[in-house]
Order: C-alpha cells, then structure tokens, then sequence
C-alpha cells in the first residue's frame, strides 16, 4: 500500500470503481426485461504499481495505486445465436406454409354455414330427381338452380383463394421491404460501431445489442450468413449473395409480372433489367429438405406457398407424373405450393363435372366416325378441311330440349365461346365441337369463365331430355346420375388412385388437412427447438435480477469499504500531523 498522502488515491480508486460498478448493476436491473439486451459484467483489475529502487533492500519496494475497472464484458456465445437464427428461421418457413394450408381448408369447409360438399351433394340429389321424371319442368328448374348454385359457390371458394393469393403477395411485399430496412440499419449500425470503437477504449454495447436484434429479425426471414471484421463491421450475406457490408447495402428489388402482379425478390447487382435478366434471390429447382439447409426463411415459404400463378385444371388434367413434377419444379418446388395445389384440384373437380355433364346432354363423336377418310389424316369437302380426331356433335344420338332443335343446349357454357360452330357440307349442317384452349380461358371449361347457360335460366324445357324419336329419354337421365360413381379422377398425375367426384372432395380435403397437420407440428416442434436455444442464450446474455441484486449488494458493501479506509487514512494523517508534527 502507497504510504502517506497515496494512500488517499487507493481509497478514492475503490469509491470510483465500486460507484461505475453500481451503475453497470443498475443498468443491468432496469433493462431485465429489454428484448435483446446483453447483461454488462464489470471485471476490475489492479492499477500501476509504482516501483522504488533502492540500495539498503534486498529487493524492489512496490506500492499500488489501487483498483481499476479493467474491462465490462459484453458476452454473446456466437454458436448459440447461429442456432437461433436459423432454427428460428426454419420455424418461421414452416409456420407460414401451416398458415397457408389452413387457410385453404377453411375456404373449403366453410362457406356462408355451410361446407363447400353440401353444393356437390345438391347437385346430384337434383340428378336424381331428374332421373325419375326426365320431361318434368319442375325436376328440369331443380337441376339448373342447383347447378347455378354449385357454379356459383365454387366461384367464391375459387375467388377467395385468388384473393388469399394476393394476400401472400402483400405478405412478400412487406417482408421485403422489412428486409431491406433491417439490412439497411445494420449497415449504419456498423458505421455507428467502428465510430465508438475506433479508439479501443469503450465498446459500443446499446448499438451491439441493436444490430444483434436486428440479425435475429432477419434471420427469421432469410436464410443469412454473416462474419465480424476486426473494426467491428458484421458482413451479411442471405441466400449466398452478399447483402451487407462495410461500403453499402445491396437491397432486394421488386419484379412484378405484369398478368398476375406476383411479387419476385431479386438482387439488382447482378442482374440487367434492360436485357431481361433477372437474378432471383431464391432457387425454386432445389428440393425443399432440412438436410440442405433450404427450408429457412418465412419470405421463401410465402413464395412457395402463393406459387407464381393462379393454377386451374390444366396444370393436372392430360399430364403424366413426370410433366407435371418438371412443370411445378421448372418454378415452384413440388409440393409445396400450396395455393396451385388449392386452386387446381378445386378446378379440376370443377371442370370434370362440367365436362361430363355436357358431354352426356351434348355427346360429341370423332370425326372419322361421320367422314370417309380413305386412310388420309385429313380431308377438304366442299372446302372445308377435316381431320382425324376432330370432334362433332352426335346428331343422331344426341337428346334434344322441347323444341327439338340442334345442336342441344348445354347446361355449363363458356362465357364468349359456342360449345359448336356449323359447317355446311354437301347441304348437310355438321356441328364441330370447339375444343379448349389451353393457353386460352375463355375456351375452357374453367371457373374463371364457365356458367350456367343463360337459355336454360330464360326457359327449363330446353334442357336436353328427349330422344330424336321424341320420347323421354331416360337411359341419358339414368347416365347423368351414374356419372357421378364413375372412378376417373384423381388428385394429381402423382396420385394413382381414381376416385368419383362424390370421394374426389373427400380425398381433396383430407390430404389438405394432413398437410396442414404435418407443417404444423412441425412447427410447433420447431417452436420448442427455438424456445430451447433461446432459453440457453438467456444464460449467457440474459439478466437475473437476484444475481444483480446480490451484486449490487457486493458493490455497495465495496464502496462503504473504500470509504472507511478513507477515513482511518485521514485520520491517521491527521494524527502524524497535529500529535507527531
């Protein structure tokens, strides 16, 4: 210990360590519950020695100068955070495809009070009644406003999937623009940090503790990466592309197709907008597994989940396994599409009911089946080409409404396209069925363009229930009813179990349920996973206020210390000078 006045010095140094250490405590305590903030643990350590040479001792005299806050540590086990921020990132991808499922189930149990299944079921309860009596107005009315219905409520489940698509799109939107900021500001944090820390004196903790907040935002997200320089500069990557580094923030632009007005993240460094080159942040062809790290990120989860267009039949209809796997891989990987899963299926029941009902009340025949082809692909009669597998009407065996006209009416029109267009060949009216168009709505059997046909809404009697001989026809009403039994549909070309329409619903909505069940216990697992890693960082960045209070405790004793020893040196001076003077 110094002697003399120097004494005074080491007395003073443990008042002014034991105060700053209070006041790291106190900090400590008012920011126990302060989302992110790491605890500040005060290590002291001795100050200079001052070192006396002198001849008569056999070695160096040394008196201290006392105690010094050496450091206050700010501790964060990077290992822990890595694990948090990518768990809590793999927990977010499945916790929005969950949503997603959910969301669609309920747009198809619950309509209005009533499951969208109770329309099917109508329809074909009318179908029977028809069945019974063919020639009867009132069982005729019963079918078409049962049928108007069935249109009517799958247009609304099918809108509100569209509408709901669009949501996932405002979601991408926003999460992109949330993303943008978040690098943004851990771009000036940084700059914020290596101004404080220049000097190597203190460490810019509250900034430290926002960057880090702000990484645990983003990794929730994105899948990042990321790397501390020696002047404290975080360098952020996210999905492999450099997104953050001491110069700039590479930000996510914005393409938006110009059809459908979906979203698509890309990075704007590498890409030539004015050629057409677009570098996507995301890889869509990658199998979706946790093995390949490639289900992280809430953003990447929301794409997949809206898909990339509003789907219908013809993404499932007339596709083998193998097209349809390229077709939803080339953009979207399989199966986790949720939405172009929704929206097809749904079409497809749609469009299968659709098309069998017309093709009952309006048969259609091939074309070598009314035509003499001699072997050829394709004839010229009277200047109109016909070729092989062509479709017509089957005049002869069609039935026809009341007032026995051709072609019959249909009762599901495409809105602005004839189920027929009329030729005239040798004096004689064909009528050559108009096939769809696959690249083309308007001539598909499609809800985005189907209805009820309106001269059967102005008059029931012109629905086709009469043979050409003008009796009932009730072998036709008996098929209509039949129809629904048949087992040609499936749920996609993956799928090798064909089911009637009736269990068709049925097998829709349980493989949405089970999904739903599977992403979402998966992300309530996920959420345990989360929770875990958080609770093990808490130990390490987390305050306990009873451990700042027993410090508090320490440091206030520790001050009381100091200045009792103040005391007694006083008056022991004060001594020397006045008794020994």
């Amino acid at each position: 210990m110094a002697n003399g006045f120097g004494s005074l010095y080491v007395g003073a140094s443990g008042l002014l360590s034991a105060q700053n250490s209070l006041n790291t405590t106190s900090n400590n305590l008012a920011n126990v519950n302060t989302k992110g903030y790491v605890r500040q643990q005060v290590v002291h350590t001795d100050r200079n020695y001052n070192i006396f040479d002198t001849s008569a001792s056999i070695s160096y005299q040394q008196a201290g100068l006392g105690v010094k806050i050496g450091d206050v540590v700010h501790a964060r086990d990077i290992f822990l955070d890595k694990a948090y921020r990518t768990e809590s990132g793999r927990q977010a991808f499945y916790a929005a495809t969950a949503e997603a499922v959910n969301e669609v189930y309920t747009y198809y149990q619950e309509l209005e009070g009533e499951a969208f299944q109770n329309s099917l079921k109508d329809l074909w309860t009318s179908f029977q009644e028809l069945a019974k009596t063919p020639d009867d107005s009132v069982a005729q009315n019963l079918v078409i406003q049962k049928a108007s219905l069935f249109v009517s409520r799958a247009n609304a489940v099918y809108t509100g999937l569209k509408d709901y698509q669009s949501n996932i799109n405002q979601q991408i939107s926003d999460d992109i623009d949330r993303i943008n900021e978040l690098g943004q500001r851990i771009y000036e944090l940084n700059l914020e940090i290596k101004t404080v820390e220049a000097s190597h004196v203190e460490t810019a903790m509250t900034l430290r503790d926002e960057r880090d907040n702000c990484l645990d935002e983003l990794g929730s997200y994105v899948d990042i990466s990321y790397k501390e320089d020696v002047d404290g500069i975080v360098k952020v990557s996210v999905e492999g592309m450099e997104f953050v580094n001491e110069a700039r923030c590479y930000k996510m632009g914005k393409l938006a197709d110009e059809l459908t007005g979906f979203i698509t993240p890309y990075w704007p460094q590498s890409s030539e907008p004015e050629k057409g080159i677009y570098d996507e942040v995301f890889s869509y062809t990658t199998e979706i597994s946790s093995e390949m790290n490639t289900d992280i990120g809430e953003l990447k989860a929301l794409i997949l989940a809206r898909g990339d267009r509003v789907a219908n039949y013809t993404d499932i209809v007339g596709l083998s396994a193998d097209a349809y796997n390229k077709s939803t891989a080339d953009r979207i990987a399989t199966g986790m599409s949720v939405m172009l899963d929704a929206e097809a299926q749904l079409d497809q029941l749609v469009h299968g009911i659709i098309t069998a009902i017309n093709d009952a009340l309006c048969p259609n025949t091939e074309a070598e089946n009314i035509f003499n082809f001699n072997g050829a692909d394709e004839i010229t009669i009277d200047g109109v080409t016909i070729k092989k597998g062509e479709l017509f009407l089957d005049a002869e065996n069609c039935p026809v409404g009341v007032d026995k006209t051709l072609p019959p009416t249909e009762l599901f029109q495409r809105i602005g396209t004839e189920r027929y267009t009329e030729i005239e060949i040798d004096g004689k009216t064909y009528y050559k069925f108009v096939p769809e168009d696959e690249t083309d709505t308007t001539m598909q059997y499609t809800m985005a363009s189907v209805s009820v046909n309106h001269t059967l809404l102005e008059q029931e009697t012109k629905f086709p229930h009469l043979a050409q001989n003008g009796e009932v026809d009730y072998a036709m009403a008996q098929k209509l009813v039949e129809l629904w039994e048949k087992e040609d549909l499936i749920l996609n070309p993956n799928d090798t179990n064909c089911v009637s329409f009736m269990d068709y619903y049925s097998n829709m909505i349980g493989a949405f349920g089970t999904l739903g069940s599977v992403y979402e216990s998966t992300s309530s697992s996920l959420s345990g996973t989360v929770t875990a890693v958080d609770n093990q960082r808490a130990q390490v960045i987390g305050v306990s206020s009873d451990e700042e209070l027993t410090k508090m405790i320490k440091y206030q004793n520790a001050y009381n210390a100091s200045s009792r020893f103040i005391n007694v040196i006083n008056e022991m001076i004060e001594h020397i000078i006045t008794q020994l003077g």
